[in-house]
C-alpha cells in the first residue's frame, strides 16, 4: 500500500474516519483512568497527520500506553522544540504512562532519542508532496537514524519530562475527578458507585 493508503486504513481501522486529520471540536485526551474531553486546537490539527504516521512508523497502539509511548517517542525526537504546545500535548500522554509503565516510557523516550521525527515544515511537506511510497521507506529514514547522544544528558531531559509531565497530569486530572464525582452525585449515584475507578477496555 502506498503511504496515504496505510494512513487510510489506519483511521479506519482504529474508527477515526475516513478522513486523515478529521476530527470534532472537542477530543477526549487520556488522563490516568480516564478521557477528559479537551479543545482540539489548531497546533493539533496542524501535527495531527504527522503524529499518526509516528504511530505507523513505530508500531505503538492508539490505546492509553500507547499513546503514551508515542509522545515519549517523540519527545525524544525533540517534539517540544518544533512546537512547546505539541510538546505540552505529549506530557499529557506521557504522564498516565508513566503511572501505568514507566519502564516502557523511558524504552520509547530513548527510542526518540536516536530517530527523528516528521514536525518540521520541510518534512511535512516531503509526506505531503509523495517523497516516500509507503510507511517501510519512511520508516528507514526516520527510525532510530542518529547517533547516541551522552546517556546522562538525556536522562536527565528524560526526568525534567517526567516531572512536568506529573505537575500537568495533577493540575488537569484533579479537577477532572472532583467534576465527574459531582456530576455522578448529581445523576443519583451513590458516593461508592461515584468514586468507583471505571473499567476501561483501551489500556493498550
Amino acid at each position: 500500500m502506498t503511504l496515504e493508503q496505510e494512513l487510510s486504513f489506519f483511521y479506519k481501522r482504529n474508527g477515526f474516519g475516513d478522513v486523515p486529520g478529521s476530527r470534532p471540536l472537542t477530543v477526549s485526551v487520556y488522563t490516568g483512568c480516564m478521557l477528559v474531553p479537551m479543545p482540539n486546537i489548531e497546533t493539533r490539527r496542524v501535527f495531527l497527520k504527522y503524529h499518526d504516521l509516528h504511530h505507523l512508523i513505530t508500531g505503538y497502539s492508539v490505546g492509553r500506553i500507547g499513546e503514551a509511548e508515542v509522545s515519549g517517542w517523540e519527545l525524544g525526537t525533540g517534539s517540544a522544540f518544533v512546537s512547546p504546545t505539541l510538546g505540552v500535548m505529549n506530557l499529557i500522554a506521557l504522564s498516565t504512562g508513566l503511572v501505568l509503565e514507566p519502564k516502557r516510557m523511558w524504552r520509547a523516550y530513548r527510542r526518540g532519542c536516536l530517530s527523528r521525527n516528521l514536525y518540521a515544515p520541510a518534512d511535512r511537506a516531503a509526506v505531503d508532496s509523495g517523497r516516500w511510497q509507503d510507511i517501510a521507506s519512511l520508516r528507514q529514514e526516520v527510525l532510530e537514524v542518529r547517533r547516541a547522544a551522552i546517556p546522562a544528558v538525556r536522562a536527565l531531559e528524560f526526568g525534567f519530562y517526567s516531572a512536568a509531565a506529573i505537575v500537568i497530569h495533577a493540575g488537569i486530572a484533579i479537577p477532572a475527578v472532583i467534576a465527574r464525582f459531582v456530576t455522578d452525585i448529581m445523576l443519583g449515584y451513590s458516593v461508592f458507585q461515584a468514586v468507583k475507578p471505571k473499567k476501561r477496555s483501551d489500556l493498550y
